[in-house]
C-alpha cells in the first residue's frame, strides 16, 4: 500500500472502531443494568438492545445511495451527528421507553455502508481486499474492547455514562474523517445505474455474503440478552467484574483469528474458512444450555467468539470483490442493512424468548438459526460470478 492509502485506511478503521464501540459496548450490560429503567421488562429490554439495528436497517440502502451520488464524507458527518445525538437522549433518559427512542436515533446515523465504500475507493483493486479485511478486524477490535470497557464503564456510571462515551467518540470520528482521510476520486461518485444494480442483485454470492451477515448479527445480539444474566447466576461472577472474562477471552480468540484468516487468504480457502467458522458459532448456543455448567462455558464462548471475529473479518472483503465497483455504496449499504436487521431481530426475538422461556429456549432457537443459515448458505452456492479468491 502506498501511503495515501494507509493513511485512508488508518484513518477509516479507528472510524469504525469508535463507532461500533457504540453498538457493541452496551451489549454485554444492558440487560443487567436495563432493569432499573421505569417500564423495563425483558422484552423491551431486548428491543432497546436490538432497536439500533432497525433505524441502521432502514437507512444504510437510502444512506449508500446518497453517498453514490453526494460524495462519502458529507453522508458520514451527518450521520455521526445524529449518531451522537441519539446517545445523549439515551444517557438523559429514565425510562425504557426513552432508551428505545435514543437507540433508535443512534441507529438513525447509518454510515457504514457509506464508509466502506469510502474505503473501496481509497485503494487500489489489488489492495482492496487488505484493506477490506482491515476494516472488518477493527470491527473484531471494537468488539473486543467493547466487552471489556463496557462492564467497566457501566460499574462506574451505569448505562449513562456509556452513552456519554459513545457520543464523545462520534464527534471525535468527525474530527478524524476531516482531518486523516483523503478525499476519494469524483470519478468514483456517478451513482449507480438500473443496470448495476440487477447485476448486483444477481449474484448468489453476494446474497450468502449479505444473508450471512445478517445471520451472525441476529445470533450475537440474542446471545447478549441471557449471557450477562447467566455468568451471574451460573458463574457466580458480579456484572463489574464480567471484564475479567471477556477480556481475556476476546484477545485470545482475537490472536488466534488472525493467523487463520492470514492462512485463509494465502491458500486461497477462504470460502472454507467461513463454513468451519460458521460451525465454530454452534458453540454460542451450547454455552446457554441449562445443562453446560463452568469451565465449559468459557470454552464454548471462546470458541464463538473466534468463529464470529473471523467472520466479522471475511465477509465485508468479500462482498467489495463480487460487487460491481460502479454500485460499490448500494452493495455495502446492502450488506449494511442485513447487518444491523439481524442486530434488530436477534435482540427482539432474544427478549420475548428469554422473558417466556429462559435461556435454554434462547439457545434453542439460536441453533435453529443456524441450522437455517446453513441451508441458505447451500441453496445461494449456484451463482453467476463465482466467490472470489482472495
Amino acid at each position: 500500500m502506498n501511503s495515501t492509502e494507509r493513511r485512508a485506511l488508518a484513518g477509516l478503521a479507528s472510524l469504525y472502531v469508535f463507532r461500533m464501540l457504540g453498538l457493541f459496548m452496551v451489549l454485554p450490560v444492558l440487560s443487567l443494568y436495563g432493569a432499573d429503567y421505569q417500564g423495563s421488562t425483558p422484552a423491551l429490554l431486548g428491543l432497546a438492545l436490538g432497536a439500533y439495528g432497525l433505524s441502521q436497517a432502514l437507512l444504510q440502502i437510502p444512506l449508500g445511495v446518497l453517498s453514490d451520488r453526494w460524495g462519502r464524507k458529507p453522508v458520514i458527518f451527518v450521520g455521526l451527528l445524529v449518531f451522537a445525538f441519539g446517545s445523549v437522549v439515551a444517557a438523559l433518559t429514565d425510562s425504557v421507553y426513552g432508551l428505545i427512542a435514543g437507540r433508535i436515533l443512534q441507529g438513525a446515523g447509518a454510515i457504514a455502508a457509506a464508509t466502506m465504500a469510502l474505503a473501496a475507493d481509497l485503494t487500489r483493486d489489488e489492495n482492496r481486499g487488505k484493506a477490506m479485511a482491515v476494516i472488518g478486524a477493527s470491527i473484531g477490535v471494537a468488539f473486543v474492547l467493547a466487552v471489556v470497557l463496557g462492564p467497566l464503564v457501566a460499574g462506574f456510571g451505569g448505562l449513562s455514562a456509556i452513552f456519554w462515551l459513545t457520543a464523545l467518540l462520534a464527534l471525535l470520528g468527525i474530527l478524524l474523517v476531516w482531518r486523516l482521510v483523503p478525499n476519494p476520486p469524483v470519478a468514483e461518485r456517478r451513482g449507480p445505474q438500473r443496470g448495476d444494480f440487477s447485476r448486483l442483485l444477481a449474484q448468489g454470492d453476494v446474497w450468502r455474503l449479505v444473508c450471512g451477515v445478517f445471520f451472525l448479527h441476529l445470533l450475537l445480539t440474542m446471545m447478549f440478552v441471557p449471557l450477562p444474566l447467566l455468568l451471574v447466576d451460573q458463574l457466580h461472577l458480579p456484572s463489574d467484574q464480567h471484564w475479567k472474562l471477556y477480556g481475556p477471552l476476546m484477545l485470545g480468540a482475537f490472536i488466534f483469528m488472525v493467523p487463520l484468516m492470514r492462512m485463509a487468504e494465502k491458500r486461497h480457502k477462504v470460502p472454507a474458512a467461513m463454513r468451519l467458522a460458521l460451525l465454530g458459532l454452534i458453540f454460542g448456543g451450547v454455552a446457554l444450555m441449562p445443562q453446560v455448567h463452568g469451565a465449559w462455558v468459557i470454552v464454548c464462548l471462546g470458541v464463538f467468539f473466534l468463529a464470529f471475529n473471523l467472520l466479522e473479518a471475511l465477509l465485508p472483503a468479500q462482498l467489495t470483490r463480487v460487487a460491481p465497483a460502479e454500485c460499490r455504496g448500494a452493495a455495502t449499504g446492502l450488506y449494511a442493512t442485513l447487518q444491523f436487521l439481524g442486530a434488530f431481530a436477534g435482540g427482539s426475538l432474544g427478549g420475548v424468548v428469554y422473558g417466556s422461556g429462559g435461556a435454554g429456549t434462547v439457545a434453542t432457537l439460536a441453533l435453529g438459526v443456524l441450522v437455517l443459515w446453513s441451508l441458505a448458505w447451500w441453496q445461494m452456492r449456484g451463482t453467476r460470478v463465482p466467490l472470489a479468491s482472495v
